[in-house]
């Protein structure tokens, strides 16, 4: 689509849902999509460049596809993935540098990179984590106790990320310790009684017997917001840290 116009000047069918932003480097547009694919395009023409297939999932479908947005640093595209990775590819050829497992957990955050290391979240296991951007070795883990679907932001000493427990963490970017964590009034009052005292969800009472059935996952859905989950990506501006919840409040802390 022309920018000015609106005129479409290209498309590219993945075949399947395409939840990710886009990024646009140097003329090549990098995409992964819900099909276990991550493109990379290009800018001009939509013509692909390349495609690296990531894990499959036949039994339930849903350990698969590619939720997070990439971010490309330095010649590499990074990028976290469904299938319980995250990977680190060359942005010239889609070839895979290195992975890094999280133990079948989702990576659906949008990795943040600065000073050699590599920021992201998971999902079921609830960790926020640092690797070394050139070999993808653990430098930190943090254990945030709920999904981290939030992107961080970096700044200063400083990495801030929100959680669905309805908890906005900072914590020290080169160990990973936490510096302070500010809580939602909804997730202090937990109303529906869904998380423990540690912070994580109580898995019977948020989950139900069976998550993947329809109507258990809305039941689900609805006591994770009830306690003012944080899935909004925070971003950091003159000292203050400015992030949604799912409480219907829009906050900002110094």
């Amino acid at each position: 689509m022309d920018a000015k116009t609106g005129l479409l000047i290209w498309k590219f069918s993945t075949g399947d849902v395409v939840h990710a932003s886009p990024a646009v480097v140097n003329g090549v547009v990098y995409i992964g999509s819900w099909d276990s694919y991550f493109y990379a395009l290009d800018a001009d023409t939509g013509q692909e460049k390349w495609r690296f297939h990531a894990g499959e999932d036949s039994f339930v479908h849903n350990q698969v596809g590619f939720q997070s947005s990439a971010a490309v640093v330095d010649g590499v595209v990074y990028t976290g993935c469904r299938d319980g990775h995250f990977y680190a590819l060359d942005a010239a050829t889609g070839r895979k540098k290195w992975d890094y497992m999280t133990n079948q957990s989702w990576v659906n955050a949008t990795p943040a990179v600065r000073d050699g290391l590599i920021y992201s979240g998971t999902s079921d296991s609830g960790r926020f984590f640092a690797l070394d951007a050139k070999t993808g070795r653990l430098r930190f883990n943090f254990e945030a106790k709920a999904q981290v679907f939030s992107s961080p932001a970096l700044a200063g000493n400083l990495a801030y990320f929100g959680a669905a427990n309805g908890r906005l963490y900072a914590v020290d970017a080169k160990t990973g310790k936490e510096t302070w964590v500010f809580q939602t009034e909804a997730s202090k009052e937990d109303r529906m009684k869904v998380l423990k005292p540690d912070g994580s969800f109580d898995a019977p009472k948020t989950y139900g017997t069976y998550f993947h059935d329809y109507q258990d996952m809305i039941l689900a859905f609805e006591r994770i917001f009830s306690v003012g989950a944080i899935w909004s990506s925070p971003v950091v501006d003159r000292g203050v840290v400015y992030f949604g919840s799912t409480d219907g409040n829009l906050y900002a802390l110094q």
